[in-house]
């Protein structure tokens, strides 16, 4: 039975470590020697807000592209990337 206390006793002690080093994070974490560098900027006064990551955009004033158009401009940057690569490939032969 005494080893079973011990057991116990040492479990209890660490748990009461973990948890006094787990609450004071945030203290160990502010001290100048361990926590940041001395070139680090200030943290700001008041903790950040949550991101609202709920809010729903509000509904478009304007349509979509028709799919006609966006074919269109599509193609027209498919030409324009042809071109480009073409002329690059005439400037530098090597490159190949």
């Amino acid at each position: 039975m005494a080893v079973d206390r011990k057991r116990t006793a040492l479990a209890g002690a660490a748990l009461l470590l973990a948890l006094a080093l787990g609450g004071c994070s945030s203290s160990i974490a502010d001290m100048p020697l361990l926590g940041t560098p001395a070139d680090a900027p200030a943290r700001p006064k008041e903790a950040g807000t949550y991101l609202p990551v709920h809010d729903i955009p509000p509904d478009r004033e304007e349509a979509a592209l028709p799919p006609a158009e966006r074919a269109k401009i599509e193609a027209e940057l498919a030409a324009a990337r042809d071109r480009q690569a073409s002329a690059a490939a005439a400037q530098n032969p090597a490159a190949k």
